[in-house]
């Protein structure tokens, strides 16, 4: 009992080292994808807080391989929270839904919908330019004379999420009371024809 009562305070040390540092990171440093740059906060204040696991005589009761386990504990508590807070906020279309309709007083014409995303979305979170610089960041695209091309990770990637997209996501998914596939395969509707390829 006594180990599991300090493992729990241990890990109140790991999020009182996360949540600070990671304020620091966001607020006054430069950042180049916010998931990445919350991942390296958890990795700093795992390195933080494994630090006074191993000095600190009050945690001697753990094992070497007790207090790596915690670690790595850590630093998956601070990929889930990478992945679903800051990241979330930052992408998600849905919070950014709630936040536009409490904006506009509470409430917007579903068929205007399309217009706020396309005319108000794309340009308030600067859509376009924040995607270009995560995939850029992440080695899955390269901008050469205008054009944005594929790397081959990024071919690769490809690859994976159309086959798991197609095999893998729900095939009777509720859209606005409908059940439908068309989120298996969003291209089915394309436009054939198009002048923004490159040569």
């Amino acid at each position: 009992m006594k180990k599991y009562l300090r493992a729990a305070l241990a890990s109140l040390l790991f999020v009182a080292c996360l949540l600070p540092v990671y304020y620091l990171r966001m607020r006054f440093g430069k950042v180049d994808v916010v998931f990445y740059n919350t991942i390296g906060s958890a990795v700093i204040a795992t390195g933080m807080a494994g630090s006074i696991l191993y000095l600190l005589r009050y945690f001697r009761i753990f094992s070497g391989l007790e207090k790596l386990q915690l670690m790595v504990i850590w630093l998956l508590a601070g990929y889930a929270f990478a992945i679903s807070v800051p990241t979330v906020i930052d992408r998600s279309l849905s919070f950014y839904l709630l936040e536009k309709l409490q904006q506009r007083g509470g409430g917007i014409l579903q068929n205007r919908f399309q217009d706020v995303f396309v005319h108000e979305y794309l340009v308030e979170h600067r859509l376009v330019d924040v995607r270009l610089t995560e995939q850029l960041e992440s080695g899955t695209i390269r901008i050469e004379g205008g054009c944005v091309l594929l790397t081959p990770r990024g071919a690769r990637l490809a690859t994976f999420s159309r086959w798991f997209r197609t095999n893998l996501l729900p095939r009777r998914r509720l859209l606005l009371g409908e059940y439908s596939d068309d989120l298996t395969d969003p291209f089915r509707r394309s436009s054939p024809a198009v002048d923004y390829t490159c040569n």
